[in-house]
């Protein structure tokens, strides 16, 4: 590399990751570098970062500001270029989280069921069958009270618009777009992620000498 050159190296935090009780968080771990000479970046790749201890939790927050110092006493003549987050969330678990089926089977039920009797109930409200019968009866010039021709493609019209909406049948997905459901727990995901590092943050500020609600 080109002495003349000041070293730079890239980096971006992840958002979360996982390890194990005890295991170590290497700078390679917890964000993804990006430097000239390769040999350095894999030298900073296995800076250590943190090593987790019982008294630290289950969740532990690594501030940007703590990564440059660390990089800083191993390699004072780098230049840091940090993008994207200014934290990466730390999740501690022993091992992984594995779906519960009975769980997950309950909640299908109830989701299923509910959603049904919700639209059940909608259609009730608004008179749906007095609407039906309306309808054939201008289509056909007489009144049927039972209208099971317009009511059944109705009803799988309702089913067919909800798998269209949420864009999966089962494992199969229609297209790349991801559908309101996915963004809802991408929205809800994130919204997460931010309080969890801003109340870790905030018990790392007081822990350290600082009042509560001076961390802004």
């Amino acid at each position: 590399m080109d002495a003349s050159r000041q070293a730079v190296l890239y980096l971006r935090l992840k958002k979360r990751i996982y390890i194990r009780p005890g295991q170590p968080v290497t700078l390679g771990l917890a964000a993804r570098l990006l430097a000239m000479d390769e040999e350095q970046e894999q030298k900073l790749s296995e800076l250590m970062l943190y090593r987790h201890s019982k008294s630290d939790g289950n969740r532990v927050v690594i501030d940007l500001l703590q990564i440059v110092k660390a990089i800083r006493v191993a390699e004072p003549s780098l230049t840091v270029e940090a993008y994207g987050d200014p934290q990466v969330l730390i999740m501690i678990s022993a091992k992984p989280v594995k779906p519960r089926i009975v769980v997950l089977v309950f909640a299908w039920l109830l989701l299923f069921f509910g959603a049904g009797l919700a639209i059940m109930n909608f259609h009730t409200d608004v008179s749906m069958r007095e609407v039906h019968i309306r309808i054939v009866e201008l289509i056909t010039g007489h009144r049927n009270e039972h209208p099971l021709w317009f009511q059944i493609p109705y009803s799988l019209g309702i089913g067919l618009g909800m798998i269209l909406f949420f864009n999966h049948l089962f494992r199969k997905r229609f297209n790349e777009e991801p559908n309101p459901l996915e963004v809802e727990l991408y929205t809800y995901q994130e919204n997460v992620n931010a309080y969890v590092i801003a109340d870790e943050m905030r018990k790392k500020y007081v822990a350290s000498g600082g009042r509560e609600g001076d961390d802004g």
